[in-house]
């Protein structure tokens, strides 16, 4: 007898939009309830600049048509185009379809009210370090300030930059700093020069292609800032669908996420001036780097959104 073929396994066929009749939706904020409820439905998954559906679904149609997020409100019962509609709708479904996080959708993200460009090339910004230069490096004698005198600050150096974001933060945050930006990878660095350029920041701002502080010489900064990768094995084999669509190599940290953070808190000194300090992100990883390293007075710092999830330690505490 002939052996019975076996059938093919099928693949997870991608959730299908139900389709919207002309003249269905009309305004900005039909949309964005609409939008809302497919991505409930969808089991979307929100830590992209955004942290919910709703905020979301408002990024989303600002940005396809071309209004600031600031703006939504002032424009929310106001109808849309034909041609708007359809390129709306086409976002929707791309995000529900393909699981793309919607900065990538719409190469745009914002950090601290700035924008700034993004694509597959670099993880999509996040970074809880812009809300902590404004909060603790201010300056003005406020309590809890890290750095007294912004204006003093001359060197700068952001480890990671992907694409620059923070970089460019430093830069506006520190009028008289000098920053460097590095990163392993060419296309982030591409990314990083684009926006580097858009604001302006080309004489201020050097990109460096290389693996830490490899490509740095000497150099010594008077502030370190790095969001390195920082996931685990168990974290990496869990990353949603949105996550897996950005560079591995931007999450990937090693089996316990700290292969890189021990290679940073073990090279930083030979880049600190005495007076100058190293701020590093580390996401939910705080038990771990206390365990690693229970010598360093590590301040954990917290933001209106997380709980100790970047730290701070002065250059003359790291030896």
């Amino acid at each position: 007898m002939a052996k019975a073929s076996k059938k093919p396994a099928r693949s997870r066929a991608a959730p299908k939009l139900a389709k919207v009749g002309r003249g269905e939706l009309l305004t900005l904020l039909d949309f964005v309830r609409y939008a809302v409820s497919r991505f409930v439905e969808a089991k979307l998954t929100f830590a992209h600049g955004t942290t919910d559906p709703v905020a979301e679904a408002a990024f989303l149609v600002c940005e396809a048509l071309h209004l600031h997020p600031d703006q939504f409100e002032s424009f929310a019962h106001a109808r849309v185009t034909a041609a708007e509609a359809k390129t709306l709708l086409d976002l929707i479904h791309k995000r529900v379809t393909t699981r793309k996080p919607t900065a990538y959708l719409v190469n745009k993200i914002y950090m601290r009210g700035l924008p700034f460009y993004v694509d597959e090339r670099v993880i999509v910004p996040r970074s809880f370090i812009g809300e902590l230069l404004d909060s603790h490096f201010g300056g003005d004698g406020e309590a809890g300030s890290l750095i007294d005198d912004p204006t003093a600050v001359e060197h700068v150096l952001d480890l990671c930059t992907g694409s620059g974001c923070l970089a460019i933060l430093g830069a506006y945050h520190f009028p008289n700093a000098m920053v460097d930006a590095v990163d392993i990878s060419k296309g982030a660095l591409e990314v990083a020069a684009r926006n580097v350029g858009e604001h302006g920041l080309d004489e201020r701002i050097t990109l460096h292609r290389g693996d830490l502080f490899a490509p740095l010489g000497a150099n010594k900064y008077d502030l370190i800032i790095t969001n390195p990768p920082y996931v685990d094995a168990e974290g990496m084999a869990a990353l949603p669908p949105e996550c897996r669509a950005e560079p591995k190599l931007a999450f990937d940290g090693g089996l316990d996420g700290l292969d890189v953070v021990r290679r940073i808190l073990h090279e930083a000194p030979n880049h600190l001036t005495p007076d100058g300090g190293l701020l590093c992100e580390i996401g939910r990883g705080r038990e771990l780097v206390d365990e690693a390293f229970p010598e360093l007075p590590l301040l954990w710092l917290d933001t209106e959104d997380s709980e100790g999830e970047v730290f701070w330690i002065a250059a003359a505490d790291l030896g």
